[in-house]
């Protein structure tokens, strides 16, 4: 039986928030987009929780829920975004600080990988977390072996991109 109380879904967010940051990092250019596309994510699984039922691991259903929040959102030339109002002095997570600076090596990357399509973006993503192909597929809906021809040829994109 999967625990869906408020105080699970604060430390399984907690432990997987650094995943929900990089998601940020790669759909948004700017420290209050990120910050928005955050408190997006956040709500979006708060509010997909209660059907969470634990048939793969929570940071794979967040990567899937954050990943869709964000290709949602950004895709659309007009943003409307519907927030849904906190009490005050009731708050799910404290957001960590995210440093740039610690990320300035990766800027090249960032760039080279922001001008990827949406699902290339993920797919590049789930990779240099060193996920395996069965679960990025399992995350993006694709099969196995698709998952790892698209990624040779964004390999390929990226050689060129950042090797002109």
């Amino acid at each position: 039986m999967i625990d869906h109380s408020e105080q699970s879904f604060v430390q399984q967010l907690k432990q997987n928030q650094n995943i929900i940051h990089k998601i940020c990092r790669l759909y948004t250019s700017g420290q209050d987009a990120h910050k928005d596309l955050f408190q997006e994510i956040t709500i979006q699984l708060w509010k997909a929780f209660p059907k969470f039922r634990g048939e793969s691991k929570f940071s794979t259903w967040a990567y899937r829920v954050a990943l869709n929040t964000a290709i949602t959102l950004y895709r659309k030339k007009t943003r409307t975004i519907n927030t849904v109002e906190f009490e005050t002095g009731r708050h799910f997570v404290s957001q960590e600080e995210y440093n740039y600076e610690e990320e300035e090596q990766l800027k090249r990357l960032y760039e080279a990988v922001y001008g990827l399509n949406d699902i290339e973006k993920a797919l590049v993503f789930m990779y240099l977390e060193d996920k395996d192909y069965a679960e990025i597929s399992e995350t993006l809906g694709i099969t196995e072996v698709n998952a790892r021809v698209k990624m040779n040829r964004i390999k390929g994109k990226l050689r060129k991109l950042l090797n002109p």
